[in-house]
C-alpha cells in the first residue's frame, strides 16, 4: 500500500474540514461550561505562579534560560552523501521467486529484478550475461517481462483508478519489474579462445545481470561462426544488436569450410518469404557472397576451385547481378569492405536463354552476355518424365519407357520430338506391341495423347543444345542465369527448368558423367519459385522429379552440390526434399500453413507475420542457435529497375 492511499483529496477533504470546525465549536462550548462551573472554587493567582517561577530561578542560578528557545530554533547539520560505487548492469538475479537450472527447460526458473532506470530499455529477446564467481558467464535470453506488486495492496479500486486517471506520471519504485530468463549456454575461457557448453550450473542469488555487449561473447553464446557467408546482422525485435566494438553490429555468417564439417551450402538452403518481403533482394546478396573471388572449395583431385552458380529465374531479375548497384556510394562501399561483405556487379554473369518457338526474350534489365540454347529431345532418354505430362499412371509410365527406348534404338540421340510423334503414328508398331503383350492398345493410345499434349516449340529449336554448352553453363566462379519469364506457358517453363536441372544433377551423381566440367566443379543450383517444380503432387512425373532431387540433396555433401531454393509457398515443396534442407531463411509470411511448414521455434514463428521488409529468422541447427536478423538495406548488386 502506498502513501497515496492515505491522502485525502477533492470533496472528501472538504468534508473533513467541516467536521473539524464542528469539533472546535463543541470544544469551545465545553470550555465555557467548565469556566462557569469553576465559580466558587479556589482561584489560581497568576501573581503567585510568577513568584514561584522567580524563586526557582533564584534557587538555581546555573539553569540556562535559553535552552528551550535553542532547541526550537537549532536545525540538524547537513552533510553531502554520495552512494559508494556506480550501478552496473540491468539488475540482479532474484531468488524470491525461485532460482533453478534443470535439464528440462520447463523445470528451469531463472528471473532477474530490473532496476527502475533500466526498465524502458529492456525488450523480449534481449541477450544477457550473468557472471559466476570463477569468471565463467551464463549467456541467456529474456523470454518474459512482468510487473509484480512491491506492496500488498488492491489497485482495482475506485479511488486508485480515479487517482491514476488524474495524473501523468508512474511510480516505478512502487512495483517490481521482473525479467524471465532462458539459459542458452555457459561461456568460458580456454587459453586464448572463448568456448561454450550447455548450461550446467546455477548462478548465485544477487548476481549482476548485464546486457551482452561484446561481439565475441555474443557469437560464442549463440554459436555463430566468425567466418563464412554473410547473411545479415543480429537483431532483437526488429532492432540491430549494438555492441561496444567497431562496427557496433554483430554479423551473422554461415559456415563455409571443412574445418568443422561440410560447408552448409552443400547442406542446402531455403529462402521463404511472401510477396514484397525482400526474398529476391536477400537471395541476391547471399549468392553474391558465394561468387566472391576469395571463396574456394577443395575438389576431388586435391585442387581448389571456386563455386559455380546456376540460377533459374522466373521473373528476369537475377541477370541484374552482372551490374553494379548505383545506390551504393563510397561510404557504403567502405563499410561493406570493412565488414568483409562482397559487393558490386559480378562480371562473369551469363544469361542462358532458352529458345522457344513464338517467344522472344527482351532482356532489357541487365547488361549480361546472352547465349541461346535449346532442349534436345535426346534428354528424354534419361528423363522420360519430360514428355510424360502429369497424367500418366503407373501402368502407362512403363509403356512410355518402352516406346522411348525403341525410338532411340532406331533413331539414336539425334532423334527429335517431331520424329517421335511420327513414330507413334505407325499402326504397325501399335499392333506389334499389343500382340506381344508388352503395351496394351488402350495404353498405347493414352501415352500417345499425353506425349502430344506437350507444348510445341520447346524441343530441338534453332539454337545450340544445352548438352553442348556444359562449359558455358558451369564455370568456376561464374553465374549462369536461366530466365523463363518470356516462355508463354507454365508447362514450357517446367520442361526447361527440370531438363537443365536434371542434366546438372545427373552428371553430379553419375559414376560416368557426360561432362567432367559439371562433375568436378562445386555447384550451387538456385531455383526461384521452387514450389512450382518440386511439389509433392500425386502423379508419376512428380514422384520421379522429387526422387531425383531428393537423391541429389542426400548426396550433396559428398558431390559438392548445393540446392538454394526460393519460394513463397514452402508448404508446397515435397517433404523428402524439404527434410534435407539445413538452413532456413524465413522472411515475412502471412499464411499460417506456410509458417508452420518451415518448422522454426515457436517464439520466432510468432514474429514472422509482423516482420518488416528485410527482417528474417534464420534456423540452421548445424550453424547456430535460431536467431533474428536484419539484412542489408541496400542490395550489393543491381536490383529492380
Amino acid at each position: 500500500m502506498t502513501l497515496e492511499d492515505f491522502t485525502e483529496f477533492g470533496e472528501d477533504a472538504a468534508d473533513a474540514d467541516d467536521f473539524d470546525d464542528a469539533d472546535g465549536s463543541v470544544s469551545s462550548d465545553r470550555d465555557d461550561t467548565d469556566s462557569s462551573a469553576g465559580v466558587g472554587d479556589t482561584a489560581v493567582d497568576p501573581n503567585a505562579e510568577a513568584a514561584d517561577s522567580n524563586v526557582e530561578t533564584a534557587a538555581d542560578p546555573d539553569l540556562d534560560t535559553d535552552t528551550t528557545s535553542d532547541a526550537d530554533t537549532e536545525s540538524f547539520a547537513a552533510y553531502d552523501v554520495e552512494p559508494a560505487g556506480d550501478d552496473r548492469g540491468l539488475g540482479v538475479v532474484s531468488v524470491s521467486q525461485g532460482l533453478r537450472v534443470a535439464e528440462e527447460a520447463d523445470e528451469t526458473t531463472l528471473k532477474a529484478f530490473v532496476t527502475t532506470g533500466n526498465r524502458e530499455a529492456v525488450r523480449l529477446g534481449t541477450y544477457l550475461l550473468v557472471p559466476y564467481p570463477d569468471g565463467e558467464r551464463l549467456f541467456c535470453r529474456i523470454t518474459g517481462l512482468e510487473y509484480a506488486q512491491e506492496f500488498q495492496s488492491d489497485d482495482a479500486t475506485e479511488i486508485h483508478a480515479r487517482r491514476q486517471m488524474r495524473r501523468d506520471d508512474f511510480a516505478e519504485r512502487d512495483y517490481k519489474f521482473m525479467a524471465e530468463l532462458e539459459p542458452m549456454s555457459v561461456i568460458y575461457g580456454d587459453g586464448d579462445d572463448m568456448k561454450r557448453r550447455m548450461t550446467d550450473r546455477v548462478p548465485k542469488p544477487g548476481a549482476v545481470v548485464e546486457e551482452a555487449a561484446d561481439d565475441a561473447e555474443i557469437k560464442t553464446g549463440l554459436k555463430i561462426p566468425d567466418e563464412g557467408v554473410f547473411l545479415g546482422h543480429l537483431s532483437v525485435g526488429g532492432e540491430k544488436v549494438r555492441t561496444a566494438a567497431q562496427p557496433p553490429t554483430v554479423d551473422y555468417r554461415v559456415k563455409d569450410d571443412y574445418a568443422d564439417g561440410d560447408p552448409l551450402a552443400f547442406r542446402h538452403t531455403l529462402v521463404a518469404g511472401g510477396t514484397g518481403s525482400g526474398k529476391t533482394h536477400a537471395s541476391k546478396n547471399v549468392l553474391r557472397q558465394y561468387l566472391d573471388d576469395d571463396r574456394t572449395y577443395p575438389t576431388g583431385d586435391g585442387r581448389e576451385s571456386r563455386m559455380a552458380v546456376v540460377q533459374f529465374d522466373p521473373q528476369d531479375e537475377y541477370a541484374q547481378m552482372h551490374d553494379d548497384n548505383p545506390a551504393i556510394d563510397a561510404d557504403t562501399a567502405r563499410r561493406l569492405e570493412r565488414e568483409g561483405i562482397a559487393h558490386g556487379g559480378h562480371d562473369d554473369t551469363v544469361a542462358l536463354v532458352p529458345r522457344v518457338a513464338n517467344a522472344a526474350y527482351p532482356g532489357e534489365g541487365h547488361r549480361a552476355e546472352r547465349v541461346e540454347f535449346t532442349i534436345p529431345f535426346s534428354l528424354a532418354r534419361d528423363m522420360p518424365w519430360l514428355v510424360a505430362g502429369s497424367g500418366l499412371n503407373e501402368n502407362q509410365y512403363p509403356a512410355l519407357l518402352t516406346l522411348l527406348n525403341r525410338f532411340f534404338r532406331d533413331y539414336g540421340d539425334s532423334g527429335t520430338y517431331s520424329q517421335f510423334l511420327s513414330y507413334l503414328d505407325d499402326p504397325a508398331l501399335k499392333e506389334e506391341l499389343d500382340e506381344s503383350g508388352r503395351v496394351h492398345e488402350a495404353t498405347f493410345d493414352a501415352v500417345k495423347r499425353r506425349v502430344r499434349g506437350v507444348p510445341g516449340g520447346v524441343f530441338d529449336q534453332d539454337a545450340k543444345p544445352i548438352t553442348e554448352l556444359d562449359h558455358t553453363l558451369v564455370r568456376p566462379g561464374g553465374l549462369s542465369v536461366i530466365p523463363t519469364y518470356h516462355l508463354p506457358t507454365s508447362r514450357q517453363k517446367e520442361i526447361v527448368v527440370l531438363a537443365v536441372a536434371g542434366l546438372l544433377v545427373d552428371d553430379k551423381l553419375s559414376n560416368d558423367p557426360e561432362s567432367d566440367r559439371i562433375e568436378e566443379t562445386p555447384l550451387l543450383i538456385g531455383m526461384d519459385e521452387a514450389h512450382n517444380f518440386l511439389s509433392d503432387a500425386d502423379n508419376v512425373q512428380a514422384r520421379k522429379v522429387v526422387q531425383k532431387f531428393t537423391e541429389a540433396a542426400k548426396q550433396g555433401r559428398k558431390e559438392r552440390l548445393g540446392l538454394f531454393l526460393i519460394t513463397q509457398d514452402p508448404q508446397d515443396i515435397a517433404e523428402p526434399v524439404f527434410k534435407q534442407v539445413n538452413t532456413k531463411v524465413v522472411l515475412n509470411l502471412g499464411d499460417e500453413d506456410a509458417i508452420q511448414s518451415v518448422n522454426i521455434p515457436s517464439n520466432l514463428a510468432g514474429k514472422v507475420p509482423y516482420m518488416e521488409k528485410g527482417q528474417m529468422v534464420v534456423y540452421s541447427p548445424d550453424n547456430s542457435e535460431p536467431v533474428e536478423l536484419i539484412g542489408l538495406a541496400t542490395c550489393v548488386t543491381r536490383h529492380g529497375s
